[in-house]
């Protein structure tokens, strides 16, 4: 495999990464019953959008087809936010660690990336993408912690 070509199916997991993120969100702001925690999982959402489409452009720059959708296991992890959801009948504590185990995946997956052997400009990026997830994924933490089960 070439580098452009290795450097295209790293970039294209993010993407399907992001837009795993971006519909996690999107469904947590939807089932959440605080006000706050709507508002704050919708901003994820786009910013998860937000960072798909950064990489997209760079997938498109390189000259190759950037991914456009989620993977599979995005549908799984929705369901199983569902189901925990009607078990304990609502409940923002559960869907507040389903958010968090997603960004486990997130924030793995970016990490696996930046292992990788990318351009300097799209190290960068990833970089700063990477360090926002993590960030996120430390709120969901630490706010799932102070929410009660």
């Amino acid at each position: 495999m070439t580098t452009t070509s290795n450097t295209t199916t790293t970039l294209n997991n993010l993407i399907e990464i992001c837009k795993d993120g971006q519909d996690g969100f999107r469904d947590a702001a939807e089932k959440v019953t605080n006000p706050e925690l709507k508002t704050l999982f919708s901003k994820y959402s786009l910013q998860r959008s937000r960072f798909a489409g950064e990489l997209q452009a760079v997938v498109t720059n390189l000259g190759e087809e950037p991914g456009k959708k989620g993977s599979a296991a995005s549908a799984v992890h929705r369901g199983w936010l569902n189901l925990k959801s009607a078990l304990t009948k609502g409940g923002d504590h559960p869907i507040l660690a389903e958010c968090e185990r997603g960004e486990d995946y997130a924030v793995e997956a970016y990490r696996t990336a930046l292992a990788e052997k990318l351009p300097a400009n799209i190290r960068e990026l990833v970089i700063m993408q990477s360090t926002a997830l993590q960030t996120a994924h430390d709120d969901m933490r630490e706010r799932r912690d102070f929410v009660a089960v």
